[in-house]
């Protein structure tokens, strides 16, 4: 008894928990407002085909998010396949990141107080962004992670940090290639750098030989799955950087644009920035001092997200650097001067309030701003494992409309007994049929994002895949869902292969025959 009296006396212990069950039912509650659907649901049904026994680069083209679908095949086979447990995946990266956070600032000795105001700042913007699991936010929280080990591996001078920071990073990197590899390409030598430098060899080794390992245990799972090396490497690292080509091409920055879009991030950088280059200045030897290395770690860390923002010209998501970096800035400031110190906490005040309203609450990633919410539908009318969920999209200003478009062609999927395909961006209809309709990609945006098009050097791979798919899960029927068309299917197999019926304005079937494109029948 009395230890619990201790422990449920001690602040930070509870401020732990508070922090944890904010973060969670604060992105458990904002990760049902409305959907972008084949946005909010990306990793929904890929998530339940690992549970099938089917995996990514094998049974399905993979750009990004590998690591995500089998986490949330993990959430799934604990929680049951649901909406629910489905947003519980993000609502607890959520919660690590801002614990995470709070751990930090505690370790650097800012007041509790500031600490607790900070996370919660900063649980705010993270990811109920989008609620549900999104690759770049998975990506960019697993670097945040290993951020965070290297901070603390050089603060601590403990091995276990080291050990879990390339982990991190290699977690990152397969939730998506990219911020992860932008941060890994500048953090890792800085790492070694400094290592090095301060002859803590033994710290190189370490973290080396978990690299390796934990490397080497992906692998293996990768080949008791059945996923070939040269399929990973093709979809996983050879082909995104065609994508990537033709956006560095045609990318256009307007100064102006780009220094208020990002305005409140390099208003709170500044006082971190000013601070550091000052001491380096007039502090001999401060460029060897550990305080420098956590301000560049943070500034390149940031510097990188907004990199990465400019290129992908995705909706913004890294409003989250705020209160982080002016938590940063009050522990390089210190106690002397407390009037700037207040100021700073009322400014990361009205950054939040101002993100929070835009993102979370007008659900802007999802492009949902101009949605009256008052009309969102619950979703249990589609189906009761999307119970919790207020159906709205931005396709559709009335939901009652997509609703009953839904319902009708869950009735044409569901009454279908034969092996079929489905092609569109409800990937959740396969979830809650129970059915595996062995879509060949994750989602559709037509751009080349989500599967080489004609002209691409690795369309040929895909139409592979395709094929080997139709063929091994001996697929009778492909539907299509509005807007997908039929050149989805026929830039890649023969018209000759099939059989078109239009069963309503928005469904589509294809009956498969004999032709040479697919001579297996």
């Amino acid at each position: 008894m009395n230890r619990l009296k201790i422990l449920f006396s001690n602040k930070e212990f509870l401020m732990i928990i508070f922090l944890i069950l904010f973060s969670i039912l604060f992105n458990q509650y904002y990760g049902s407002r409305g959907v972008f659907p084949h946005d909010s649901f990306s990793h929904f049904e890929t998530g339940y085909r690992i549970l099938l026994g089917e995996f990514p680069f094998k049974d399905y083209w993979v750009v990004s998010g590998p690591f995500i679908d089998y986490l949330q095949g993990l959430f799934f086979l604990i929680l049951g396949t649901n909406w629910q447990s489905y947003v519980f995946h993000a609502s607890v990266i959520n919660c690590l990141v801002t614990v995470a956070t709070f751990i930090l600032l505690r370790n650097f000795n800012l007041n509790i107080f500031y600490s607790f105001i900070y996370s919660i700042f900063f649980s705010i913007l993270a990811y109920p962004s989008s609620g549900t699991p999104f690759v770049d936010h998975h990506s960019t929280f697993f670097s945040l992670l290993g951020i965070y080990a290297l901070i603390l591996g050089i603060k601590n001078n403990k091995k276990h940090y080291w050990i879990f920071f390339p982990i991190f990073f290699i977690f990152a990197f397969l939730s998506k290639q990219v911020p992860a590899s932008y941060i890994i390409l500048f953090i890792l030598p800085i790492s070694i750098f400094y290592l090095i430098r301060k002859k803590k060899y033994h710290f190189i080794k370490i973290t080396f030989l978990s690299g390796v390992l934990i490397s080497l245990i992906l692998i293996i799972i990768g080949y008791i799955s059945g996923i070939d090396l040269l399929s990973f490497m093709e979809q996983y690292i050879f082909y995104p950087p065609s994508i990537g080509e033709s956006r560095i091409e045609n990318l256009k920055i307007s100064l102006p644009g780009f220094l208020n879009h990002f305005k409140f991030i390099f208003i709170a950088l500044f006082p971190l920035v000013y601070i550091n280059l000052k001491r380096l200045f007039s502090r001999s030897g401060y460029s060897n001092n550990n305080d420098f290395y956590y301000f560049l770690i943070i500034f390149i860390f940031s510097a990188c997200l907004i990199f990465h923002q400019v290129l992908t010209k995705n909706q913004t998501f890294i409003f989250f650097l705020v209160p982080l970096i002016t938590a940063f800035s009050h522990i390089y400031i210190g106690k002397v001067k407390n009037l700037f110190n207040y100021f700073i906490i009322i400014f990361c005040l009205f950054v939040t309030l101002k993100y929070h309203l835009r993102f979370n609450e007008g659900r802007k990633f999802h492009e949902l701003t101009g949605v009256d919410f008052k009309l969102a539908i619950k979703a249990e009318k589609i189906d009761a494992k999307l119970k919790g969920l207020k159906w709205i999209s931005p396709q559709y200003k009335n939901p009652k409309t997509e609703v009953v478009l839904l319902n009708q062609i869950k009735k044409i999927l569901k009454n279908d007994r034969r092996n079929i395909m489905v092609l569109g961006n409800y990937p959740f209809l396969s979830v809650i049929l129970e059915k595996n309709f062995s879509s060949t990609t994750r989602w559709h945006t037509f751009d080349g994002t989500d599967y080489p098009q004609i002209g691409n050097k690795y369309y040929s791979s895909y139409k592979d895949l395709f094929i080997k798919v139709l063929k091994e899960k001996k697929i009778k029927v492909i539907y299509s869902i509005t807007p997908i068309k039929n050149s989805n299917i026929y830039n890649y197999i023969s018209k000759d292969c099939f059989e078109e019926t239009k069963i309503n304005e928005n469904v589509k079937s294809y009956e498969l025959k004999f032709c040479n494109d697919l001579n297996f029948f």
